[in-house]
């Protein structure tokens, strides 16, 4: 019973909002509806609808660097772009059998964290913070974009993965899975779809536990006040880093997703106009709160795509639009700043009611 109650404490604690019976079971309905939505689509829908899921997991990582931590990162696209190399380079050179391409999203994403630990150590234990860290993050990915555009030639490649230049790589398999002595391919339709709204639907819940746990509560402090935290004794460098970390991680799982799901990459999913799209997905549902920041970004995303259709002259000035309009009108977020108003207004009717009972 007290494991039960600290599970629950986990996903309803003070650091997320939604909490209680409405609010389950209100999600309950809305992920019954996402179930189901593959058997009333067509296959490309469904395809187009792995394509936003496969980007959320790179919002729900920002979410954790600068909603939770206090650290704005232009870092997230880089490990989006090395994890899906690293897949790329590992499945074309290694094949697909026998599922291995689990093995390489594994590889590409250790490889991902390994990398963002090192780049995180120089970062907070240099003490680099505020606007210099987004600098230095965007610097980053910026280079990492120019070095792999530049490598056309056909001496530029591992094994036999090609790297091509500006043009990116290609060819490589989708995912697949050991399936009763056979393989199964994970195409971008129904099965992928399952898979990657589990992985996301995990994803969720578990960053809800971890940001309200005792680790969640003290980043919140470290972003309120990082003096005040280090005094009480905790070393805020290392609670920093390692949501750094988990937050590049699933930059990078994002990354690994992508390039299965089209079997390609480019370095241009690296480029400042790529490093900047999650900064509005996490700002417009708001930084602080992870179910706003999924909301948002799928929301977001949904409407870029639609003006990039019907308008694609247009959409990233309407993208920029929001983003300045999101900052002086709600700062907090749009989605976490409607759910306040809604709560206050709650407030004010049981106070109105209270005080007529008692009048």
């Amino acid at each position: 019973m007290t494991r039960h109650l600290q599970f629950i404490r986990l996903l309803e604690g003070p650091q997320t909002l939604g909490r209680g019976p409405m609010f389950w079971a209100a999600s309950g309905a809305v992920l019954l509806a996402v179930l189901a939505y593959p058997l009333v689509v067509d296959g490309y829908t469904v395809g187009n609808t792995v394509y936003f899921f496969t980007w959320a997991f790179m919002a729900l990582g920002l979410c954790l660097i600068w909603g939770y931590g206090g650290t704005l990162s232009f870092g997230q696209t880089a490990f989006f772009g090395l994890s899906g190399y690293a897949y790329g380079v590992l499945t074309l050179n290694f094949g697909a059998a026998y599922g291995f391409t689990f093995i390489a999203l594994i590889a590409s994403l250790t490889c991902t964290a390994a990398f963002a630990a090192v780049l995180g150590y120089f970062l907070y234990f240099g003490r680099i913070s505020g606007v210099f860290l987004g600098i230095v993050t965007l610097s980053v990915t910026l280079v990492f974009e120019r070095f792999m555009a530049q490598t056309a030639g056909p001496e530029w490649h591992i094994g036999v993965a090609r790297l091509n230049g500006f043009n990116g790589m290609s060819g490589m398999p989708p995912l697949t899975l050991p399936w009763f002595g056979g393989t199964l391919v994970l195409f971008p339709d129904v099965g992928l779809y399952y898979l990657v709204l589990t992985l996301l639907l995990l994803t969720y819940l578990g960053l809800r536990m971890l940001v309200n746990s005792k680790f969640g509560n003290v980043l919140v402090a470290i972003r309120e006040n990082p003096e005040r935290a280090e005094m009480l004794g905790y070393d805020v460098r290392k609670y920093q880093l390692v949501a750094f970390v988990v937050g590049a991680v699933l930059a990078g799982l994002s990354g690994v997703l992508y390039t299965a799901w089209g079997q390609y990459i480019t370095p241009s999913s690296m480029s400042i106009t790529a490093a900047a799209l999650p900064i509005v997905w996490v700002a417009v549902g708001g930084r602080g709160d992870l179910t706003a920041t999924l909301v948002g970004t799928l929301a977001v995303l949904a409407a870029f795509q639609a003006l990039t259709i019907y308008g694609s002259q247009y959409a990233l000035v309407v993208m920029g639009l929001l983003l300045v309009a999101t900052v002086l009108v709600a700062p907090k977020g749009l989605i976490v700043t409607f759910a306040k108003f809604i709560g206050r207004m709650k407030f004010v009717g049981r106070m109105r009611h209270n005080a007529k009972e008692s009048g």
